[in-house]
């Protein structure tokens, strides 16, 4: 929008004596000859980490949805989730749950992407969760409603290539996979998850779409806990 304020009287003239325009990035696609080369700042003044800036890019060049946001690089709960509506449940109920500060992550792929696309993704999101050492146990959470038209396969196998790629990694950090997902091809893509648990030793829970889409988010955090308890001891 464009507002003028304050204006004076000047001769029966109007004279604006400041101005201030916003423009909405969202437009950005339709206006950019008009507008050319501008930068939009982040939202509430805050930088983009490189990370974030690369699934930025991601998602412009794609016809899918990339979104990434980090919340708190040493949390301890990371989540690699389809769909917007769904990763906004996800995370409400991991605060719910009282684990607000271990959140570590925000974000969802949806609309469809390719293997490759969610290749880079998951990528993105397995380096940032294996670089601060922690004591506790760390959460891989992989969830999504019942896809609509989202290939669950394909999008799984670029999944499955990203965590071969950070195997070592991810057992070093004690990272416990929980999968739960619904929607084309679901089937071959939770049959995926866990063969691959097996072939690398990594604890990787799989459960479908008869299970309650936030229901592994309680399994993943009271496990999560246990699990501590015993190392203690």
């Amino acid at each position: 929008f464009l507002e003028l304020n304050p204006f004076t009287i000047v001769d029966n003239k109007i004279i604006p004596l400041d101005a201030v325009a916003i423009l909405d990035d969202t437009a950005i696609f339709w206006m950019a000859k008009k507008w050319g080369s501008i930068d939009f700042p982040a939202a509430f003044g805050r930088e983009l980490t490189p990370e974030e800036k690369y699934i930025k890019q991601l998602d412009e060049k794609s016809g899918a949805s990339l979104k990434l946001t980090i919340l708190n690089p040493k949390g301890k709960i990371w989540t690699m989730v389809a769909g917007g509506g769904a990763s906004v449940i996800y995370a409400d109920t991991i605060v719910d749950l009282g684990y607000g500060k271990e959140l570590a992550n925000y974000g969802e792929y949806s609309g469809n992407p390719t293997t490759d696309e969610t290749y880079e993704y998951a990528k993105t999101i397995l380096d940032l969760m294996t670089r601060e050492r922690d004591s506790k146990d760390k959460i891989l959470i992989i969830g999504g409603g019942i896809a609509n038209f989202t290939d669950v396969a394909k999008t799984f196998e670029g999944i499955v290539k990203a965590i071969k790629e950070y195997k070592d990694k991810l057992k070093e950090h004690k990272v416990k996979i929980y999968v739960r997902r619904g929607g084309p091809n679901y089937q071959e893509g939770l049959k995926m998850m866990k063969e691959l648990g097996e072939e690398l030793g990594l604890p990787i829970e799989v459960y479908g779409p008869d299970v309650h889409m936030t229901r592994i988010v309680r399994i993943a955090v009271e496990r999560g806990e246990n699990n501590e308890k015993t190392s203690r001891l």
